[in-house]
């Protein structure tokens, strides 16, 4: 990578961060993209490029064998830096205006049942109380419940989720304020069952002397709080015990908090505020719900609806 793209790519990724607040995994996201670009272009000045080196990189990403979901996200990125090329002035246009996306499905989120979340709540619950548990077995029990219960009640993001203060243990309000992505502040609901587990995890942490951490989650990780990939790990073993079926994740439980507040009528405005949407098109995935739910209405209300 030359010197100038390398300069170019430093100042899109500076104007995502100050002028759009990316958060840093979005900023590493689109520099991996960006740096895949510029090295198929090989040293190419960028104020060279055409419509047909970008279909160049995207017909190589494709020989790579990318989904379709992760190659349009790469070509997202290389539109955003063109643009950003142009507007500054350092070319005299966008070649990747005249560039089609690469056709994919809209897939629809994965997600679990009322009756599956209960089975995984209690499943932790149980796990808790068990007889013969050690100091340390007890504890992650007592994290996990604590986790799940936080996760299903607010729709946390995992990355929200982990690095919760200790005080979203100590609220004696009915909902917590997060900070989510671009550094916005957003309310999130707390219920009776996520502050009972929070509260129980918080007296255990307190009794193992490992409450002097600023994070409701402590690690001795690097981040100082438990990763998103350690609470997958255990997610996914509590799944197994629970007896479900279908493959569980953090993002899964953050479905299926959406995914039920729609069902039992919530709006789907009021659903992209508690999620952090910035924008509703994101939130919109879940309107195969609402159609079902509209679907049924019909049904069962319409005077001219079914009859049986």
């Amino acid at each position: 990578m030359s010197r100038i793209a390398q300069a170019r790519r430093n100042g899109f990724l500076d104007m995502l961060a100050a002028e759009r607040g990316a958060a840093r995994n979005t900023l590493d996201a689109y520099q991996r993209d960006i740096d895949d670009y510029l090295e198929f272009l090989g040293g190419r000045g960028l104020d060279t490029v055409c419509a047909d080196d970008i279909r160049g990189w995207l017909a190589d990403i494709s020989a790579r064998g990318l989904k379709a979901s992760s190659a349009a996200r790469r070509l997202s990125a290389v539109r955003q830096f063109h643009r950003f090329l142009y507007t500054e002035g350092f070319a005299t246009g966008d070649p990747s205006a005249a560039i089609e996306g690469p056709r994919q499905g809209r897939p629809l989120p994965k997600v679990i049942s009322v009756t599956d979340v209960d089975r995984l709540i209690e499943a932790a619950r149980s796990a808790c109380e068990r007889e013969g548990l050690s100091s340390a077995a007890r504890l992650r029990a007592l994290r996990m419940r604590c986790l799940i219960e936080m996760l299903y009640a607010t729709g946390l993001r995992v990355s929200e989720l982990i690095a919760l203060p200790l005080s979203a243990a100590t609220t004696r309000e009915r909902f917590l304020v997060v900070r989510g992505k671009g550094d916005k502040d957003r309310l999130v609901p707390l219920n009776d069952p996520a502050r009972e587990a929070a509260r129980a995890w918080l007296s255990a942490l307190r009794e193992s002397g490992a409450a002097d951490s600023r994070w409701l989650f402590p690690s001795e990780g690097e981040s100082g709080h438990l990763t998103r990939q350690a609470f997958g790990r255990d997610l996914k073993a509590l799944a197994g015990a629970a007896g479900l079926s279908v493959s569980l994740s953090p993002h899964v439980l953050r479905h299926a908090f959406a995914s039920h507040l729609l069902q039992n009528g919530a709006d789907l405005r009021v659903v992209q505020e508690l999620l952090g949407h910035a924008d509703i098109a994101t939130t919109q995935i879940y309107t195969h719900i609402l159609d079902d739910r509209l679907k049924s209405m019909v049904r069962d209300l319409h005077p001219l609806g079914d009859e049986t």
